[in-house]
């Protein structure tokens, strides 16, 4: 009778979960930022969570994943100066997009806006950078869906369907940005609910999307400048 050594076994092991863990990351079916829980991998591979750590560790050794005290392990960012660029694009037509659509946001309209920014408020006591994501999104074209110039509704529809392949959430990496977040989500809407010059609307909406991105840069490229 023959018995397998335990060191072997894990080896073996180990190597499944780099395995499957390399080709969904390859596949992109986990997107960058995406965070990479051992507990739930190891559960859904039927092995303990060392083989996987042992995984993790190959994986971030080859730059396709990170890993960071107090937060855990996600996916790597692929090329982070293309999320850079995204980033600030999306700044500029946001922030256009917005400001032409000021004039054409009802009460309702705003009300809605304030609504999902309370669930957003609601959702930092436990947070889930994804959930957040989402919401943020739904946020943010609530305000700039009436804009009148549907090229430029195209361009910013495009820009976050990029951004998506980019990363998985930004607030994965920096989840206290959230906070600020949702302070600026209310200045911003206070600022179309009192009728102020398209300027200084466009300059928040802006403005917002820029601090998110000098979040980033700090925490990940500590010097850098957006």
């Amino acid at each position: 009778m023959t018995t397998t050594d335990p060191a072997t076994a894990s080896r073996s092991k180990s190597q499944r979960a780099y395995d499957w863990l390399h080709e969904r990351i390859a596949a992109r079916e986990y997107a960058p930022g995406y965070r990479l829980v051992l507990a739930t991998i190891a559960a859904e591979l039927d092995m303990s969570v060392v083989p996987v750590r042992e995984a993790i560790r190959r994986l971030e050794a080859q730059g396709l994943v990170t890993f960071e005290r107090n937060v855990g392990a996600h996916v790597a960012m692929i090329d982070d100066s293309q999320y850079r660029h995204s980033m600030a694009t999306l700044g500029v037509l946001e922030g256009a997009a917005t400001a032409l659509a000021a004039p054409h946001l009802t009460a309702d309209d705003l009300r809605r806006a304030r609504a999902v920014n309370d669930r957003l408020v609601a959702t930092l006591d436990d947070f889930d950078p994804h959930a957040f994501t989402a919401l943020n999104q739904e946020f943010h074209a609530v305000l700039f869906a009436p804009c009148p110039n549907p090229r430029l509704l195209d361009l910013v529809t495009a820009e976050w369907a990029r951004l998506r392949q980019l990363r998985d959430s930004t607030f994965t990496f920096v989840p206290g940005r959230a906070q600020e977040s949702v302070r600026e989500h209310e200045e911003l809407v206070r600022l179309l609910e009192a009728g102020a010059p398209l300027a200084d609307v466009e300059r928040a909406a802006r403005e917002h999307r820029s601090a998110t991105l000098t979040a980033y840069l700090a925490h990940e490229h500590p010097g850098a400048h957006a």
